[in-house]
């Protein structure tokens, strides 16, 4: 099940469209849905967050802590809606579309996708761009 809590006054219109989206991506990659909790929120709460469980003392726009089971997903994706807007404007994109791609972003991650060398950055980018297209 995929549950959306607010830590902001910001909050989806869609979120009913964007769980079957969800729902779908992770059943394209052969993965079944557990637990996944999105929690939207600000810089501050998220840099918090940071400093205490990854000790980064840096902005960020997602922070995902996966407690999946074999190829059941399960975790808490934290997404910093003031960063995602920073991020589309810096790269002349709709906010919407931005975080439609944090947001699956955190759930490529879940399945197992990384992003730490510029290879892995290629396919994680081409994965987000496959399903942004099928939203």
């Amino acid at each position: 099940m995929i549950n959306f809590n607010y830590e902001t006054e910001f909050k989806l219109t869609n979120e009913t469209n964007l769980a079957a989206w969800l729902t779908s991506v992770i059943a394209s990659e052969e993965h079944k849905e557990g637990e996944i909790n999105y929690v939207f929120c600000d810089d501050d709460y998220l840099h918090k967050l940071n400093l205490e469980f990854l000790e980064h003392d840096t902005l960020t726009d997602i922070i995902s802590f996966d407690y999946s089971i074999g190829k059941e997903l399960h975790g808490d994706i934290y997404i910093s809606v003031e960063r995602v807007r920073e991020n589309a404007s810096e790269y002349s994109t709709d906010f919407e579309e931005e975080l439609q791609r944090v947001m699956v972003h955190g759930i490529l991650h879940y399945c197992g996708y990384k992003d730490k060398t510029e290879s892995e950055q290629n396919a994680m980018r081409a994965k987000e761009d496959l399903y942004l297209i099928r939203l």
